[in-house]
């Protein structure tokens, strides 16, 4: 199957009453976990990929090949499209898109609201030539993305009417308000503003995504979804499963040198989770 865009994979989602789960890509392992776990759940998938993860693969073009190349090679028949996310400036979303992503956030979250609005259109511009869906976000997500650090101090919710103002504005296909989510561990228990979520949801009318799926409980992931959410992101939860299993290992065989030996059931484990997570979505058989 070919890759997708989101926009199709999102609609469905908001209107059978699931979300699609985002899993960001570090190395090949989770590549291969995650199309294998999409394969096995039916379910669709978005392949989330950071300047900084896309960097260390070897650019936007060796992750499109690497995906396409799996994807034929595991005889992948299920939806998935390739996401940037956290898209840096237009330059960036206009490489992926060039590269073949079917799919980019521009996140102009630190910018004041008109020039959040001027930048986001400008990538909504090109992108919606090449069949490319394109992801917004206002306020700003704690926590750490790549080298972007957001403390508590500086996070903050999205306000319902700008929220509208520039999805009316810039006709993106989904939209990333923060609502009190964070990107990796959370300190406490996860607080998300689910009144101000439902506003935005009716205010826009587009599929809502949550920043920070890692660690949020499973009832305020079904409450969330109920309220307009069809894309929620994972990465954390994956990289700590991995890197427990890898610890391990090597403790287990400490004279073990092989890669193949200790990243292989590290392989296994994101697939666990990711499988784990479609299901909690409610994205599997949803293919």
């Amino acid at each position: 199957m070919p890759l997708v865009s989101m926009t199709e994979m999102l609609n469905k989602a908001n209107k059978e009453g699931y979300a699609v789960g985002q899993f960001n890509i570090n190395n090949l392992e989770y590549f291969q976990a995650i199309l294998q776990a999409a394969e096995e759940e039916q379910s669709p998938v978005i392949i989330g990929v950071s300047e900084g993860a896309a960097k260390y693969c070897g650019g936007f073009n060796v992750v499109v090949a690497l995906v396409k190349e799996l994807m034929n090679s595991y005889k992948t028949t299920v939806p998935v499209a390739i996401h940037l996310d956290h898209g840096s400036s237009f330059e960036k979303c206009a490489e992926a898109i060039h590269a073949g992503f079917t799919s980019v956030m521009i996140d102009g979250s630190h910018l004041p609201l008109d020039e959040n609005i001027a930048l986001t259109q400008k990538v909504v511009e090109l992108a919606h030539l090449h069949g490319v869906s394109v992801e917004a976000e206002l306020g700003r997500i704690g926590g750490q993305e790549d080298d972007i650090i957001v403390d508590d101090a500086e996070a903050a919710y999205a306000i319902p009417s700008e929220c509208d103002r520039l999805v009316r504005e810039t006709g993106v296909d989904c939209f990333a308000p923060a609502l009190g989510s964070v990107h990796g561990p959370y300190k406490g228990e996860p607080n998300l503003g689910f009144d101000r979520m439902e506003e935005v949801q009716q205010l826009t009318g587009v599929p809502l995504v949550l920043h920070g799926g890692t660690g949020i409980p499973t009832k305020d992931i079904q409450r969330a979804i109920s309220l307009g959410t069809a894309k929620i992101n994972v990465n954390t939860e994956n990289q700590i499963a991995q890197a427990k299993v890898v610890r391990e290992v090597l403790a287990e065989k400490p004279d073990l040198y092989d890669p193949r030996k200790y990243l292989g059931p590290s392989r296994d484990k994101i697939k666990e989770t990711v499988i784990g997570k479609m299901r909690e979505f409610g994205s599997s058989k949803k293919a």
